[in-house]
């Protein structure tokens, strides 16, 4: 085969595999609408779910779920599941201080996101025995078959403080990417992590 032409096929193919995976994006991915999850994920992003993960939630994944009551499909992280206790203090000085202390038992812990301590202003308590804002902290158990969810910009996300304990069976799945800019990092990032809290114990 002459090699020009050799060459021309191969760009060719490559070409079209190309138009392919854009169609298969454009398809298969979801589109991010709102600022809820802003920084970590910006409206219009394209996320992709993890095959298989339907019906599970890890700690601090974030995941695309249907919240109890609501048709909307949501973009969430995931922050407490069944078993766990959670909680949520707010003083003039730390307006947002989710607590969390695994599966209900050893030391209440903090919990740290990046985007929080710039975003987070507004005071608030939580939980209410449904999962959602209360009048003052209080460390509520997530119940078997749910989670506990917010928004990585937490002052202008309804999440569970609004729609109360998140069901397993309505997370459609965990988002494992961004395929949406190219030129953005594919990983999502900005997960949260456990610090000590010596703050006063709701």
């Amino acid at each position: 085969m002459n090699p020009r032409r050799a060459a021309g096929a191969v760009l060719g193919t490559g070409a079209v595999l190309c138009l392919l995976a854009g169609v298969a994006v454009t398809a298969l991915a979801v589109r991010v609408d709102g600022t809820s999850m802003a920084p970590t994920l910006h409206q219009g992003d394209r996320v992709l779910v993890a095959p298989g993960s339907a019906g599970r939630a890890r700690r601090f994944d974030v995941v695309l779920l249907r919240a109890t009551g609501r048709d909307a499909l949501l973009v969430k992280r995931v922050i407490a599941l069944p078993g766990d206790r959670v909680a949520i203090v707010s003083t003039p000085d730390a307006p947002f201080q989710v607590l969390l202390q695994e599966r209900g038992e050893g030391p209440v812990r903090r919990v740290v996101a990046p985007p929080w301590a710039a975003q987070a202003h507004r005071t608030g308590a939580c939980c209410g025995p449904d999962g959602t804002r209360s009048a003052r902290p209080e460390l509520r158990t997530v119940p078997e078959g749910a989670f506990f969810y917010l928004g990585d910009n937490p002052d202008l996300s309804d999440d569970s403080r609004a729609y109360g304990w998140g069901a397993l069976d309505r997370v459609e799945g965990r988002v494992g990417v961004r395929a949406f800019p190219v030129s953005a990092s594919p990983g999502i990032g900005n997960r949260p992590v456990l610090e000590e809290y010596r703050g006063p114990s709701p």
